[in-house]
């Protein structure tokens, strides 16, 4: 059975300065070593020492999987060209013609992509190796994926921002949408009704019991360079607010041109 390595924490914090976008990136090991998203350029270093930790190098993965393309979880896949990059082809397609008020997919990144020798496009039910499948879950983008994993502990999926908060599962909302509401919705209820543990894109992995979240990891952060009694440095507990993209019910995917 395959088993999941979390060599980088997603973390849920945001600034009003702008979006520090730290999201998990995830090593599955089973007959093929594979990584789940790969982070923004601000985490390429502890990216690498991650691997050294773990006594592994880039050329040591085996494939790499796009859960979607917004900046902050696919800057450093030019670090992996020798791995095929798997991804929906609806994420594909989308990423070269954006909408003009999606701020998490810059126009440059179908270009990007494109730069990588190999690209694989999978859709719903695709099989990586035994135990771990890709699930097709759009709403936060048109191709979102997870990975349905079967390991030791039980059923693990990994969502990345199919479900970026563990507060998501008991609200059944989506705060950032940049596709379809009502798909991110049934996506996130597919999620729940499958998972015994979730690994969400930036917040840590947890379970449900009882109702309640039980995270299966503890929140691990150390903020350096700033002191918690610097003046003008304030604490906020408020609830992220529910953003729906402008002009998202004019999207489509256009696979004629």
């Amino acid at each position: 059975m395959p088993n999941i390595d979390v060599l980088l924490h997603g973390y849920r914090f945001n600034t009003d300065a702008g979006i520090p976008g730290f999201c998990s990136v995830l090593l599955i090991e089973g007959e093929k070593r594979v990584l789940f998203d790969v982070g923004h350029v601000g985490r390429r270093v502890v990216l690498e020492n991650a691997l050294t930790a773990r006594n592994l190098t880039y050329s040591d993965i085996d494939l790499v999987v796009m859960s979607h393309a917004h900046w902050d979880h696919n800057q450093n896949f030019d670090l992996f060209e020798h791995a095929p990059l798997l991804m929906h082809p609806w994420e594909r397609k989308y990423a070269h013609r954006p909408h003009k008020n999606d701020w998490s997919t810059p126009k440059w990144t179908g270009a990007m992509l494109e730069r990588h020798p190999q690209i694989i496009e999978a859709e719903e039910g695709f099989e990586i190796e035994p135990g771990v499948r890709v699930m097709h879950t759009p709403g936060h983008s048109p191709g979102s994926l997870c990975l349905d994993v079967e390991t030791p502990e039980g059923r693990c999926i990994l969502t990345e921002d199919v479900l970026l908060f563990a507060g998501q599962a008991l609200t059944r909302t989506h705060p950032v949408v940049f596709w379809n509401e009502k798909q991110a919705i049934k996506s996130i209820d597919r999620v729940l009704q499958a998972a015994d543990i979730i690994y969400p894109g930036h917040d840590q992995p947890f379970r449900i019991v009882d109702g309640n979240i039980d995270y299966v990891e503890p929140l691990d952060l150390t903020i350096t360079g700033i002191s918690q009694d610097e003046p003008g440095l304030k604490f906020s507990d408020a609830k992220p607010v529910i953003y729906i993209m402008p002009g998202i019910e004019d999207q489509r995917i256009d696979f004629d041109s």
